[in-house]
């Protein structure tokens, strides 16, 4: 089991400088199994249930590195660090903000795209969603500006439509319809604003989008948009299931 300083953990958690770490602890404010940790200095191995076992000026230590999270993205809310507005990463509670390593968005929805969005601070399991040997699909609600034709679903499903911009077609799309304007489609690839794009090239205008599912991970229907939850290992490796 992997051991490391009181004070690097909590700084790296982003519970301030390791000098700051320091004076809780020398202040008791640091407990492990109720008992006060004051030598900022001690290693201590990083054990699963170290969290439930620690507490940090009287709450639940934060999660340790390796967190992942689905976050109800909502409209208006952009993944980006940098960008001006709302960000999603003001989502998250403040001090998260500071953990090294960094939270980090898996992939990006657009500012008006809502739904269901991964975000963590392991860049092995990052890696490994994104891959294209993984395979891991999107699924997303479509609501279209103008009545579809009918020859969508084929054409999607054909592995022949072209993007603007683009010489090599996209991987076939499975296609479900829901009404008149409405529809449900799962991708098997991550290209550029995919879904706007691949109906502009069908003659059609995305009004409204909504990603509900990453592989075989769905967003529940009671987490509210803005609000997040940590996954556990079964949530994470049905990622790679679906």
């Amino acid at each position: 089991m992997k051991a490391v300083r009181l004070d690097r953990l909590l700084a790296n958690l982003g519970y301030g400088s390791r000098r700051e770490v320091e004076g809780l602890a020398r202040a008791g404010l640091v407990r492990l199994d109720g008992q006060a940790l004051r030598d900022a200095s001690q290693r201590l191995p990083l054990d699963p249930d170290l969290s439930e076992r620690m507490t940090v000026q009287g709450a639940a230590l934060d999660p340790l590195p390796g967190l992942c999270l689905m976050l109800h993205k909502p409209l208006g809310v952009t993944c980006s660090h940098k960008e001006a507005g709302l960000l999603v990463y003001g989502l998250l509670p403040e001090r998260w903000r500071r953990r090294d390593p960094a939270i980090s968005t898996v992939g990006r929805l657009d500012k008006e795209t809502s739904g269901l969005l991964l975000m963590t601070d392991d860049g092995a399991l990052l890696h490994r969603i994104i891959s294209p040997k993984a395979k891991v699909s999107k699924r997303y609600r479509v609501t279209l500006a103008r009545p579809l034709q009918g020859d969508e679903a084929a054409i999607l499903a054909s592995g022949e439509l072209m993007l603007e911009g683009e010489d090599k077609p996209l991987l076939p799309v499975e296609m479900e319809i829901d009404g008149p304007t409405l529809c449900t489609v799962t991708l098997h690839e991550g290209r550029y604003h995919q879904v706007r794009r691949m109906f502009a090239a069908l003659g059609n205008h995305v009004d409204a989008l909504h990603r509900d599912r990453v592989g075989g991970l769905a967003l529940p229907a009671d987490l509210p948009a803005g609000e997040f939850r940590i996954l556990g290992p079964g949530e994470i490796a049905a990622l790679f299931a679906g």
